[in-house]
């Protein structure tokens, strides 16, 4: 099938976009962790847009397992979002370069259809501090090992999708009446 990686910055649309791409069966791979009120809300905000169509899956580590679970020709997979995946991992002390690594090597092989949504965050500051340095560093280069097997990868700014690799994917188009 394909892989589309969808990338951009906060509150910049990818994910209103990444889920308007979406066929059925809908499967969604959430790596949030509602460890504040914050990020709680924005979980549920989530939810409720989705709706009932989408079959969820929390998953904040074990990524691959869940892919290779779900991975059918049939099935589409929103992966939303390998930012919050990293950080989990990152927190947990995961060796994320090898789990970066394990991911890679079944997105070459995925039958099912993967959208994968993942910040930007290099064009901001510079951290001021060891972790988050560490953090912007293995999220660009995780960023960057995505998309050389991606067949598309699209930047989103401002809400609107700008291709960098392969067709601008679309949204699917129902059966005329």
């Amino acid at each position: 099938m394909s892989v589309t990686l969808v990338l951009g910055g906060a509150r910049s649309g990818k994910s209103r976009f990444a889920e308007s791409l979406a066929t059925n069966p809908k499967h969604y791979i959430a790596t949030a962790q509602a460890l504040d009120d914050d990020m709680a809300q924005r979980i549920l905000i989530h939810q409720q847009r989705r709706g009932e169509a989408w079959t969820s899956h929390d998953v904040p580590f074990d990524l691959v397992r869940k892919l290779q679970e779900l991975d059918a020709p049939q099935n589409f997979i929103l992966v939303d979002c390998l930012t919050l995946w990293l950080s989990n991992l990152l927190l947990n002390e995961a060796d994320c370069a090898e789990l970066v690594h394990e991911l890679v090597m079944h997105l070459q092989s995925a039958q099912a259809e993967v959208v994968i949504v993942s910040n930007e965050v290099g064009l901001g500051i510079v951290p001021d501090n060891a972790l988050g340095r560490a953090f912007r560093d293995l999220q660009g280069l995780a960023n960057q090992s995505v998309a050389a097997v991606a067949s598309s990868v699209v930047f989103i700014a401002a809400g609107l999708p700008l291709t960098l690799k392969g067709p601008l994917p679309t949204a699917p188009t129902s059966p005329a009446k």
